[in-house]
């Protein structure tokens, strides 16, 4: 069964977000350091959140730069994993990254492709932004992921 139909599926029961959450990190494991919870994901559309938590911070009390490099990577990976044509396979091969402004709150990733054409073969770029509550972008992502068809 693809991934987006787990999604679906599982969204029936009041912790489905949760147990898929669970479920993509028990397959990639060092995605549950940030303790993420996967909010909404379609094709070319993904959306991650994490909660400020001491293990997220760094020594100014702000969400430390790599927790949102990882959730930006979780949002763009899933993403293009269910918007990509079936038997294709992705990486990622790089990131480039702007911090915009101290992030002092709670934090959402949004990953959103709906202008990309994710069914070539080779390098794709896919913009990350990260939220903060008030809705003003704190970090920003570009990761190209190198796609292979079948």
């Amino acid at each position: 069964m693809n991934i987006l139909k787990v999604y679906d599926r599982l969204q029936q029961y009041p912790l489905g977000k949760v147990l898929f959450t669970k479920a993509v990190c028990h397959q990639a494991p060092y995605f549950s350091t940030i303790r993420p919870l996967i909010t909404d994901l379609r094709a070319n559309y993904c959306e991650v959140q994490i909660k400020k938590r001491r293990s997220v911070t760094n020594h100014i009390n702000t969400v430390h730069a790599i927790a949102m490099c990882n959730m930006a990577e979780l949002a763009g990976g899933l993403m293009t994993d269910v918007s990509i044509p079936k038997g294709a396979r992705w990486i990622p091969a790089g990131m480039t990254v702007q911090y915009i402004k101290k992030a002092k709150t709670d934090l959402t990733a949004v990953a959103d492709a709906s202008d990309i054409d994710l069914s070539v073969t080779g390098n794709v770029v896919i913009p990350v932004d990260v939220k903060d509550t008030n809705g003003d972008t704190v970090f920003h992502a570009d990761i190209t992921m190198n796609v292979k068809q079948k």
